[in-house]
């Protein structure tokens, strides 16, 4: 019998990644990637032995928290983000040393384009998981690649709730980042709002030990008038505080149209935990991106060439030129073509 259950949890769980195989390559409206999950869900909660097999697989490609890993890649490969450095790092460790947290965590990341968003994403996923974003227990969803449509928005947020309840099910640990949202459909998040609540478990399925990060330029020009304000005053980047930036981003996010977070009750109801400002980058942050790039394609390490490719970026506002209006984001491509 134990043999039998062992290999129905075997096929489940070969389907499962091949359901999740057909999320990365199809937008998330394929019903069959969606509803495979919903089928598990159910399967594992009147089956307890495979509920525990499947927690097996996840404590297996679970690691304990790696702070100081974290601490050292945000240093050594994160330019400009003091804020968001400090707010990551504190958040996710006071939540992976609580064995008993009373809701999931809850991480927005604000900024411009080519500020760090993503790339702090992967170092949190790189810092939890063995595999880091290529984990089975790591979900990233893309507004205008998995969302498309707004006349499909109902059906969006259906499969949206079935995905994160069968995933959460076999894994509790699991990290859901959603990309683009000023571009995502105003009220689709807002389904997910139950499973971001202070509820013990809902039909039970406990989401307190996931993780959430969303992603957005919404909030960017906010977050710029506070650090050109500091620059025209001759004051240090560096002074710059979370609660100089916080209220007026959020109220910002909050309040546009066009974006994701538009009157969402996740705002409203307090469940976002903290809203992380990406402060835009500086000609010298630049210029360290570019070395950092050169390492890590292995090349020479060549200042003058780091140099070029920072006076190459286009920088705003129109007058002062202070701030790269990419960022970072084009760095790769500029190297290759000064090599």
């Amino acid at each position: 019998m134990r043999l039998r259950v062992r290999s129905a949890a075997l096929v489940l769980l070969g389907a499962l990644w091949g359901a999740q195989l057909a999320l990365a390559m199809e937008a998330i409206s394929t019903s069959i990637a969606v509803g495979m999950a919903a089928a598990l869900t159910g399967f594992l909660a009147s089956y307890q032995n495979v509920f525990y097999y499947f927690h097996e697989c996840c404590r297996n490609e679970w690691i304990s928290f790696n702070k100081t890993g974290l601490q050292v890649d945000l240093e050594r490969k994160l330019f400009g983000q003091h804020i968001a450095s400090r707010v990551v790092v504190k958040a996710l460790t006071g939540f992976m040393n609580n064995k008993n947290p009373k809701k999931p965590l809850v991480l927005s990341l604000h900024g411009w384009t080519g500020t760090g968003k993503n790339f702090v994403s992967q170092l949190m996923a790189n810092n939890i998981f063995r595999r880091g974003m290529e984990s089975g227990f790591v979900h990233q969803f893309v507004a205008t690649a998995h969302f498309p449509h707004a006349s499909q928005i109902n059906t969006y947020k259906a499969q949206l709730q079935e995905w994160v309840r069968g995933n959460v099910s076999i894994c509790g640990r699991s990290m859901f980042i959603f990309d683009e949202m000023d571009k995502m459909h105003p009220g689709l998040i807002d389904s997910i709002k139950p499973f971001l609540d202070y509820y013990d478990n809902l039909d039970g399925v406990s989401y307190r030990q996931a993780t959430f990060v969303f992603l957005s330029n919404a909030g960017g020009e906010s977050i710029t008038r506070v650090v050109l304000d500091f620059w025209k005053a001759g004051r240090d980047r560096e002074e710059i505080q979370l609660k100089d930036l916080e209220r007026a981003m959020s109220l910002e996010v909050f309040n546009n149209k066009n974006s994701g977070f538009w009157h969402t009750s996740l705002i409203d109801k307090n469940l976002i935990d903290f809203f992380v400002p990406f402060l835009p980058l500086e000609y010298r942050h630049v210029r360290m991106c570019a070395l950092a790039e050169m390492e890590a394609q292995k090349m020479n390490l060549d200042e003058d060439m780091a140099n070029e490719v920072a006076k190459d970026m286009i920088y705003s506002p129109k007058e002062e030129r202070v701030f790269s209006v990419k960022g970072c984001k084009t760095i790769a491509s500029k190297l290759e073509y000064y090599r």
